[in-house]
């Protein structure tokens, strides 16, 4: 049986349709909000999800996947929580968490997640960096050798610190320790102003943990009266930020410190305190049902600072020679 002009048409018209047709679907694998409450959020369904990896919640707030369990995945929330409800959709990214990073944050005051707090715009040009990295290997590693100058002339003369060195600034209250870190940043100034190259600047981070707002508004004015915001980076996770974001300053932070380490340059790096990172960790893991330890802090507590802290090193002349030096307030 012939078919009639007409049918034989629409017959090449549909065929020639079905064959430039594709199918460019876009899957992704979501899950539902089970219970919120304090930075943590409890989401059922993400059964592929990967340790780390950023997910996006229905409101647009971001999280990370902490807790990997049968049926939940334990997410901590980048932000605040009271927009999400439960029932609300959360989406995989299929990325794992990275923040900003470069010398286009020098002179700005960030917080947790590297967005400007400042006022003064967003950032113009960075990069971007994997938060959770391994400290460098014995291998790309290289002896303290060369001094690192606090302008401090006790502490340069009596115990004298190399560049790549972790030092530990311990003591009671009132007793000087943020004033030692601040004073070493200022004092960068002056040893900055011999320098004749690049790799002999020495950059500045300073991380504030659990400070109230009215001290991180002092030590930024105090910076920029003595012009040290030119070569400093200041990061703040205030008292009034969740816990997460208290928890994750300092990890997310040393990515700044790292970039200029890695390209053959000098960093100094102040976690102002570690002590009140380790009671947010101790408040998340007890939201997440980890099991406590003493003090009801988790069991990996020290293994968390000395995993950050590795992360300050002297690099070895092959791999460019660069320095992060870490200065921890307890």
């Amino acid at each position: 049986m012939e078919l009639s002009p007409r049918a034989a048409e629409l017959t090449n018209l549909f065929e020639s349709r079905i064959r430039n047709f594709y199918a460019n679907f876009q899957v992704d694998e979501i899950g539902r909000v089970v219970s919120v409450g304090d930075g943590i959020a409890q989401v059922y369904g993400l059964n592929e999800i990967q340790a780390g990896e950023m997910v996006l919640f229905a409101n647009g707030v971001k999280g990370m996947a902490l807790n990997l369990e049968n049926e939940n995945v334990g997410i901590v929330v980048f932000g605040g929580d009271t927009a999400i409800k439960e029932g609300d959709l959360v989406k995989r990214t299929g990325s794992i968490v990275d923040v900003p990073a470069g010398k286009a944050m020098l002179g700005r005051v960030v917080d947790a997640m590297g967005v400007p707090i400042d006022g003064r715009g967003a950032l113009s040009d960075h990069e971007q960096r994997r938060v959770e990295v391994k400290a460098p290997g014995i291998l790309e590693r290289k002896s303290v050798h060369e001094p690192m100058q606090t302008g401090l002339k006790a502490v340069d003369s009596l115990v004298p610190i190399g560049r790549g060195q972790r030092e530990l600034l311990i003591g009671d209250r009132q007793t000087g320790k943020t004033t030692i870190a601040i004073d070493t940043i200022l004092n960068q100034k002056q040893i900055n102003s011999r320098a004749t190259s690049e790799s002999e600047t020495m950059y500045c981070v300073y991380v504030a943990i659990g400070q109230k707002r009215s001290t991180v508004g002092q030590l930024i004015q105090t910076l920029e009266e003595a012009n040290a915001l030119e070569y400093s980076i200041l990061v703040a996770a205030t008292a009034s930020d969740p816990a997460p974001l208290q928890f994750f300053c300092p990890i997310f932070r040393v990515c700044h410190g790292e970039y200029f380490r890695d390209n053959g340059m000098h960093a100094l790096i102040i976690y102002d305190d570690l002590s009140k990172q380790a009671v947010a960790y101790r408040q998340m893991s007890l939201l997440l049902r980890r099991p406590p330890g003493r003090e009801a802090f988790p069991g990996d507590v020290f293994y968390l600072h000395s995993r950050l802290l590795e992360r300050a090193a002297k690099r070895s002349d092959q791999t460019g020679a660069g320095s992060l030096t870490a200065f921890t307030r307890y």
